[in-house]
């Protein structure tokens, strides 16, 4: 699929172009969508007590809330070839804005799991930002495009763990009990859901000329059917290996990222004895990374790009994944406060820009199937979500060792890397894509016009 009229430059504060749109709606549809998917979180140990779940159900939720979105983001990224990401985008925040607001009514361990099986599906989200950005940006700045959108969209997950015990306490001040206040809280971010949904509609369009039904009409796209049909091409992603290896690659990067989310505040409140609203403005530390974290892991692509093509992009991500690892086994043995802060934030730094850096590689791997590929890649993410989640819920394994094994496995998948590759003739016309992009950029990739 070759999306003609991409844009060479990100102009952060302009509104003017459906480029410019797409990115802005798109980060902030899924920023409102994390803020729902972990409203919850912080607000786990008032949950435990009322509900009164143990260490074991608390990590089978864990597990819900990431496990439905691996089949939903496969789902996600045929339907976005298929309808264009503004449609599926408006479905995804209009219908995963219920069972957000609807968790209120849970008042047993199986109903809360269900609830946070139902709101997983919104993790989907990603896949469509990834989409939608990697249509509307040229190769000299689709890594940084696409990074920067998603990074601040994973902001939702520290901005929740700071904001959701807030709303919480203002709940309470306002005579509100507890086992009440943390259901009416997640009204807020529900409210907000839908609404985004609602403006998304109104406010974008599929790709640079118009909508996907426009652009099939006048023969600018291929029809739906066929070679360019949802099964076709998901076919061809999922008999790519390199698809798969960037699918355990992001596993290892975004699943974990997912991992941290769940159990950071619960994991400061009990190991370190702080208040609930000390240890949510701490685990919130280390989402807000994503202000500039994952911008960055996309910008060095890019820049590894113009001196060494794919390969360089591919180079980076290993090198991203190596110094993951490692940080997360030192964050691991971490007994000091302030250490353990320093360390998370370095940690932090490291799988965000692994994330990024992924999310470099994949506009490049087929783009006829881009959907496709990154739903599968997407994925990924879950799974090694719902992976680390078994680590997290034995009662006969500490929150330190779990990390700590998780830290191994990280440095295991960076090798999975060596599996992404390149024919020579895709290399050259990548490279000459890349350089006429810059040709006509004529200044900053990034502009704060």
């Amino acid at each position: 699929m070759e999306i003609r009229n991409k844009a060479n430059r990100i102009r952060l504060f302009t509104l003017n172009t459906p480029q410019m749109r797409a990115f802005h709606f798109s980060w902030f549809a899924f920023h409102i969508c994390f803020f729902g998917w972990f409203g919850i979180a912080p607000l786990m140990a008032v949950v435990r007590d009322d509900l009164g779940l143990t260490k074991t159900q608390i990590g089978n939720t864990i597990i819900a809330s990431v496990a439905i979105t691996v089949v939903v983001r496969l789902l996600i990224g045929v339907l976005c070839d298929r309808i264009g990401p503004r449609k599926a985008y408006t479905w995804l925040l209009c219908l995963g804005s219920l069972p957000v607001m609807g968790i209120g009514f849970a008042n047993s361990f199986e109903t809360f799991l269900l609830a946070r099986l139902a709101i997983g599906a919104i993790g989907a989200s990603f896949v469509i930002t990834q989409y939608h950005t990697s249509i509307m940006f040229a190769p000299n700045v689709v890594g940084t495009a696409n990074a920067t959108s998603a990074g601040w969209g994973n902001l939702g997950g520290g901005t929740t763990q700071i904001l959701m015990p807030l709303i919480f306490s203002g709940l309470l001040m306002l005579g509100v009990n507890e086992a009440f206040g943390w259901r009416l809280a997640m009204v807020v971010p529900g409210v907000v859901l839908f609404l985004t949904g609602i403006a998304y509609y109104r406010f974008t369009q599929d790709a640079p000329n118009g909508n996907f039904d426009e652009l099939r009409a006048s023969g600018e796209l291929p029809a739906a059917s066929g070679e360019s049909g949802a099964g076709q091409t998901f076919l061809a992603a999922a008999k790519d290996i390199r698809v798969w290896a960037l699918f355990v690659v992001y596993a290892a990067c975004f699943g974990v990222e997912l991992t941290i989310n769940n159990i950071a505040a619960i994991y400061f409140f009990d190991n370190f004895e702080l208040t609930l609203a000390t240890a949510g403005m701490i685990a919130g530390l280390f989402g807000l990374m994503n202000i500039f974290a994952r911008t960055l892991g996309g910008i060095f692509s890019d820049l590894f790009a113009r001196q060494a093509g794919l390969k360089g992009r591919v180079r980076w991500l290993f090198i991203a994944m190596l110094c993951e690892g490692t940080a997360l086994m030192f964050f691991s043995q971490m007994h000091v406060l302030a250490l353990a802060i320093g360390i998370m934030l370095v940690f932090s730094l490291f799988v965000q820009m692994a994330e990024g850096a992924t999310f470099g590689v994949v506009p490049f791997i087929n783009k006829r199937a881009l959907g496709a590929v990154a739903g599968i890649v997407g994925a990924g993410g879950n799974a090694g979500a719902v992976a680390a989640g078994f680590l997290f819920r034995s009662e006969s394994l500490s929150y330190q060792q779990g990390l700590f094994y998780l830290g191994v496995a990280v440095i295991i998948a960076a090798l999975c890397t060596l599996l992404v590759r390149f024919t020579p003739e895709v290399e050259a016309q990548e490279a000459s894509a890349y350089r006429e992009a810059e040709a006509s950029q004529g200044g900053a990739a990034l502009s704060l016009r």
